[in-house]
């Protein structure tokens, strides 16, 4: 209900924008990715074939609800092109998939491995921006 005035001068600076990006993600009750997904997206990534791991990523990204898929098609085209200028930015894939990984895919509980999960939350956050043409 907050109104925002984005021509303040306090949101010039990226990492204050970049930062609110993300806490407004990582207080969604549900992630991004939803907590039905989680453990679907962690095994796909798991896949070793490459052409069978790309098709069953693309195929749970199909199948998530509408309003997280529309939202993160439009967040990843995003992230691509902040990518797209990562010599200036230093903002590489790994980079991006390291800052967004955990925010946009975590499970319902932390009971598990949280360092195996992290691998894993951002190797799928890498290969969905490395394949967003294909996803998409």
């Amino acid at each position: 209900d907050e109104q925002l005035d984005l021509d303040d001068g306090r949101w010039e600076d990226i990492h204050v924008v970049t930062g609110a990006l993300k806490l407004f993600l990582r207080e969604l009750p549900e992630p991004l990715v939803p907590f039905s997904h989680f453990d679907k997206f962690i095994a796909a990534i798991k896949i070793q074939d490459q052409a069978m791991r790309g098709r069953c990523i693309r195929d749970l990204v199909l199948s998530l609800p509408p309003a997280h898929h529309d939202t993160m098609k439009v967040l990843f085209r995003h992230l691509c092109r902040v990518i797209e200028h990562k010599e200036e930015n230093r903002m590489s894939v790994q980079s991006v998939a390291i800052v967004f990984g955990p925010t946009l895919l975590r499970p319902a509980s932390e009971e598990g491995n949280m360092a195996m999960h992290m691998v894993f939350q951002n190797q799928v956050v890498e290969h969905i921006l490395n394949h967003y043409s294909y996803i998409f």
